[in-house]
């Protein structure tokens, strides 16, 4: 079946998106269906079905716009409400993890982030260590945000050890929620990249995402929950026993931290390492090594890091 879809008192560059984004991220959801956009015309040709539920999406588009100043491929994935699009497989390191807020395509950045999806798909606990600057962190948000998009999982947990990186919590002013979100703030800040601002307070009311120090953890069984532990070389291996027993039935854990950047007092207690060590070579566990070449930020970050590295040798 073949139809035209004509679009009217609209210009069509606010419903396909610059460069088409909004209409590629649209067409993922239809690999059987062919769409050719010229002008205000879309081509549509497949099965009925399809081409019936792709003019509703599209209207449904035309309406958002009237409501919003721009569109973005996000809002396509809310129309789909978890849907997997076929351009997105889960096997592929190198696929769109999922949309930023700004409509960007969040993916891995190279080699070893690719590696890090991948092993996300085949694992259920993955430790991904290295310096800083590597998209861990990153990498790993985007992955429990797609999670609960598609629903794969209830609820997404970000944890950090209340360590000081040389300043005392305690000579902080508020309560306790007060002198820790500056400190879990780089959480915030990547969430924030990938959900709107309004969903994501919604998300932190009723629980779906929640950002907590790790001695919260203790006693609670996470069933199907993406939980993600950042800065992990700053807990002992007690309290990363602690964390990796709290998983429950269908969770994802992962583990980010870089074995250079010890906050403790004693840089010996650290358990990341030793952790690693005790479980390697379990199945369904995988460990990525991120290394100086995969550093993401400016290019300056990567000469900064060899050259505190080497300052470290020599002492």
């Amino acid at each position: 079946m073949k139809k035209t879809i004509t679009l009217e008192a609209i210009d069509p560059i606010e419903i396909y998106g610059a460069g088409n984004r909004i209409l590629e991220a649209l067409c993922n959801y239809y690999p059987d269906t062919t769409i050719i956009a010229r002008g205000n015309e879309i081509r549509v040709d497949g099965d009925e079905k399809s081409i019936e539920d792709f003019e509703m999406k599209i209207n449904t588009l035309i309406e958002k716009r009237k409501h919003k100043m721009n569109l973005t491929p996000y809002d396509v994935e809310e129309m789909f409400e978890g849907e997997s699009p076929a351009g997105i497989t889960g096997i592929r390191g190198d696929a769109v993890i999922v949309y930023g807020t700004d409509g960007k395509p969040i993916r891995a950045r190279n080699s070893t982030q690719e590696e890090m999806v991948r092993a996300y798909f085949e694992n259920d606990l993955i430790f991904a260590t290295g310096p800083a600057g590597t998209g861990k962190t990153y990498v790993a948000i985007a992955l429990a945000v797609r999670a609960l998009k598609n629903r794969e999982v209830k609820r997404i947990i970000l944890t950090r050890p209340a360590v000081e990186a040389g300043e005392r919590l305690g000579f902080l002013p508020g309560d306790l929620k007060d002198k820790l979100d500056p400190y879990l703030q780089p959480l915030y800040d990547a969430l924030e990249d990938m959900i709107p601002a309004k969903k994501l307070q919604g998300f932190m009311e009723d629980g779906t995402i929640q950002i907590a120090p790790l001695a919260y953890m203790r006693g609670r069984t996470l069933d199907r929950a993406c939980v993600i532990l950042d800065e992990a070389q700053n807990t002992n291996l007690g309290q990363l026993k602690m964390f990796l027993t709290r998983m429950g039935k269908d969770a994802k854990f992962i583990v980010t931290g870089d074995a250079s950047q010890v906050d403790l007092p004693h840089k010996e207690d650290s358990g990341l390492i030793k952790g690693i060590e005790l479980i390697k070579g379990i199945k369904g566990i995988a460990t990525i090594h991120f290394r100086k070449e995969d550093i993401v930020r400016h290019p300056l970050v990567v000469k900064i890091v060899r050259a505190f590295d080497k300052e470290g040798s020599a002492e």
